[in-house]
Formats: C-alpha cells, structure tokens, sequence
C-alpha cells in the first residue's frame, strides 16, 4: 500500500513523489483534507485557491 502524499505548493493529494498538477515535490506529513467537486461555488476552493475537482490537504507540513 503506498503513501499518500501532498504537494507543498498546491495541496493535491497523490501517491506520487512528484505533484501531477504543478510537478513539485511532495510530502508525507500533512493534515486534513477536502473534496472539491465544483471549485467555482466552493467558498473553501476560491480560499485555497483550488481551480480543479479533486482532494486536497488542508495543511502541509
């Protein structure tokens, strides 16, 4: 079973080392996270700055 990890700059969550949205490192520590399906009515999308559908680490550490 792998780990999951967050991006440092964009918060997705990915098992992945390298982040598939902004191809950055990730981390194993984080906090949280949260769902967005539709970014453009989410209130908590527009403050995270999230424009795409997906799960997402509220803290990374």
């Amino acid at each position: 079973m792998k780990t999951v990890r967050a991006c440092k700059t964009c918060h997705v969550l990915t098992e992945s080392d390298i982040c598939p949205n902004c191809s950055l490192p990730t981390s194993k520590r984080w906090r949280g996270y949260v769902i967005i399906h539709d970014p453009d009515s989410s209130q908590i999308a527009q403050k995270m700055n999230i424009t795409k559908p997906g799960k997402y680490a509220l803290k990374v550490m």
